[in-house]
């Protein structure tokens, strides 16, 4: 009789639930199956599953991915080895199905109809788990997209049977005994992006527990303890979870503070105590919640009860005892805070950072949570995952619960809330639309970003007018290597750190940080320069520090350095006050640190660039210098027209006209003349349906020209004193009321 061997992988985020295996288009040749057809699966036992066709990055790998589900049936982990043939399978006359132990579960009127019609062409065989889904109308509830576990209990006739519509179900409520470990846990389907993170947690923890041979030939101890670590949200205690339920280890958990008691001696004892049980159970898994809390670093804390379970924490851990088959496995977002005395080889072995997913695996995640929902056509996961980044396992759950909530206010009205039951009509026809979507994109914001970002305002490049130089060589310096790094790497340069924007105000350094921010699509962060200072030593440079991880942490970044003269003047001129001195320090550390900046992209803007500390303005700092200068008179005109788009103009207004006689206005001084032109055409008649130029010529009269021929000479100065490399020698000059140029 045919068969093969192949190796288990875990399923795609879609197949969770529904008895599928995937083979690759050569072993379904081999086999004589097409799509849809019935194989039996051997490992520890036999069970039954419907093959379709692996996605091509399968094929010709020697796997079968299947779900969680499928693996326990079949009694095999991932990495394992199953025996795969067809099966012959017979229709059902009647399969009876009950609830596992744990599971309590009230069966309504049609329960038995609603599992049928889930489970319809699927192969079971006796003692098989059956996931049935729950859903929003369904007679039992739990969490929708969860599966139920449900257990076959007796097949007629025995061996692989298929359920039919002629087929009898019958559902028992007394719960059956024997399946603790019956689905209803966390698999690694539920887990999504973390591919490699899952790849050596499974090596530290379940190969030790399932084959412990292979350490005793190789003359080590297996590894004592896992620390995972990474921002909050990312999937630590989840993916503790589904390996404790994929080993069908015992699982004890720790939540940190539960165990701190204020009696003398408590706390030390219930850790003992954990470690016993755990010991008495094994192979188990002690799982250790937020240990930042239970063990902080000892010098740092006055209390004596954390020193005393840190030092029970360190001897259990690696005790005069044998600690038999327990793996420790703990979880924190503040690694820093833990005490060193643990993080050293022997105790927790292995630091793994569980951080921020990439695209690819926000596409993951996207599609385990969307696994249940019923999504319109126009929805595409690529372009969410897109949209998304920055985001945690934890947002993007977040995501779709608020696009559904979305969903569901377009049919509220429809809704009669004083009603029993829904139409299941109504039920039927709902779909969560891509708008959805976009309305929850508005809302959800990274959780990692939550102290520190700015809603993006909506400035494209084409609400910046006039200024096509400037627009240029910012677009050069921060869109490419945002948007298309490989351009950088063929030429085998890298990309600008940093772009300083300086100009006379109002000239729209910040408007072009904003545009460019949102064309990139990029998590922007702005800091105002004023806003970081701080009178305690020290938190000023703890702000930028945190600024700075938190941009790394979210990449793509841009960070917008607003005022940059405020908070990083010349040093060595501060009258007494050192602060801004260490500011500075702080922020050349960052801008060209030790530690790789990732995809975080650093815009500064100043109207006096010469009070700015030279060193920052070197190559690999700050490596670009755009001036932003007056608009010419084409560019007078297009800012002049995005001000008006929306007003009623008379026949008589001559755009041009305006942008000719406005030399020496910049873009904040236009808009000022479009909005002083409407107020007066309302102030000689309150019912004015349109502004005519005689307003225009009234406005100009009450709006000056913020840039005067000093200004633009100083400007010009520095400019050129950029240029020429020469960043000395410039005489001090007190024409426009400061120092000008670098002494």
């Amino acid at each position: 009789m045919n068969e093969v061997q192949l190796e288990v992988a875990k399923a795609y985020p879609n197949d969770s639930g529904r008895g599928i295996a995937r083979l690759d288009p050569d072993t379904l040749l081999h086999l004589k199956l097409s799509p849809g057809d019935i194989i039996e699966i051997e490992g520890g036992k036999t069970t039954a599953a419907k093959v379709w066709r692996a996605d091509r990055q399968d094929w010709n790998t020697d796997t079968v991915r299947i779900d969680g589900f499928t693996r326990q049936n079949a009694d095999v982990g991932i990495g394992e080895r199953v025996t795969i043939r067809k099966a012959e399978a017979t229709k059902a006359d009647k399969l009876v199905l009950a609830p596992p132990e744990e599971a309590s579960v009230q069966f309504g009127s049609d329960a038995a109809g609603m599992v049928k019609r889930q489970i319809l062409k699927r192969p079971v065989v006796e003692r098989d788990i059956v996931p049935v889904m729950s859903s929003t109308n369904h007679p039992f509830m739990r969490s929708p997209g969860q599966a139920i576990p449900l257990i076959a209990v007796e097949t007629k006739p025995d061996g692989v049977v298929l359920v039919t519509e002629d087929t009898d179900v019958e559902l028992r409520e007394e719960p059956i005994s024997g399946f603790e470990k019956a689905g209803g846990g966390i698999t690694y389907e539920d887990i999504g992006g973390l591919t490699n993170e899952i790849q050596r947690v499974r090596e530290m923890v379940e190969l030790p527990m399932k084959h412990p041979q292979i350490f005793k030939k190789l003359g080590i101890e297996p590894p004592q303890g896992v620390l995972l670590h990474g921002p909050p949200g990312t999937g630590k205690t989840l993916l503790a979870r589904a390996v404790a339920n994929e080993t069908s280890a015992s699982f004890f958990s720790i939540a940190g503070p539960e165990i701190i008691s204020k009696y003398y001696g408590e706390s030390e004892q219930q850790l003992r105590e954990i470690f016993e049980d755990a010991k008495e159970e094994s192979p188990s898994i002690i799982f250790i919640d937020e240990l930042d809390s239970i063990a902080p670093k000892r010098e740092d804390v006055t209390g004596e009860v954390e020193r005393r379970v840190v030092a029970q924490l360190l001897t259990m851990m690696d005790g005069l005892e044998a600690r038999g088959q327990v793996i420790v496995i703990a979880a924190t977002n503040r690694v820093d805070s833990v005490d060193p005395a643990l993080r050293r080889p022997g105790r927790f072995d292995r630091e793994i950072e569980i951080g921020v997913p990439d695209e690819e695996g926000r596409k993951e995640i996207l599609q385990i949570h969307t696994r249940g929902m019923p999504l319109s056509d126009d929805v595409d996961l690529d372009d969410l995952a897109d949209d998304t980044h920055g985001f945690v396992g934890a947002d993007i759950e977040a995501l779709t619960k608020e696009a559904a909530m979305k969903a569901l206010r377009r049919y509220l009205p429809e809704i009669d809330l004083d009603r029993e039951d829904i139409p299941p009509s109504l039920i039927d026809r709902m779909v969560v639309k891509n708008d959805d979507f976009g309305g929850a994109l508005g809302e959800v914001e990274p959780s990692a970003m939550r102290e520190v970002l700015v809603e993006i305002p909506k400035v494209t490049w084409e609400d910046v007018g006039g200024l096509e130089g400037p627009k240029q060589k910012v677009q050069e310096s921060v869109e490419w290597p945002l948007t298309t790094p490989e351009k950088f790497e063929r030429m085998g340069i890298e990309a600008p750190k940093g772009v300083l924007l300086y100009g006379p105000p109002g000239t729209g350094k910040t408007l072009i940080a904003k545009a460019v921010a949102n064309e990139t699509n990029a998590n922007f962060i702005s800091v105002r320069g004023p806003q970081l200072l701080s009178k305690w030593v020290g938190e000023s440079e703890k702000a930028i520090r945190q600024t700075f991880r938190k941009a790394r942490q979210v990449s793509p970044t841009i960070i917008f350095f607003d005022e940059l003269d405020a908070l990083a003047p010349a040093r060595g001129n501060d009258m007494g006050n050192n602060v801004s001195e260490r500011v500075v320090n702080q922020l050349l550390t960052e801008l060209d640190g030790l530690e790789d900046a990732g995809n975080v992209m650093v815009i500064a803007a100043t109207n006096r660039p010469d009070m700015i500390d030279p060193a920052l303005i070197r190559s690999g700092r700050f490596d670009r210098l755009v001036l932003i200068g007056q608009p010419a008179e084409e560019g007078r005109e297009q800012i002049l027209d995005i001000h008006t788009q929306r007003s009623p103009l008379a026949p008589d207004v001559s755009l041009r006209e305006i942008a000719e006689i406005t030399d020496g206005y910049v873009g904040s001084d236009l808009e000022s003349i479009c909005r002083e032109a409407a107020i007066e055409a309302l102030r000689e008649d309150s019912d004015a349906e349109e502004i005519e130029m005689r307003h225009f010529r009234k406005a100009m009269e009450s709006v000056r020209p913020t840039i005067t021929e000093e200004l633009m000479r100083y400007y010009e100065d520095i400019q050129d004193q950029f240029k020429g490399g020469s960043r000395e020698g410039l005489s001090p000059d007190t024409r426009d009321g400061g120092r000008i140029g670098f002494q």
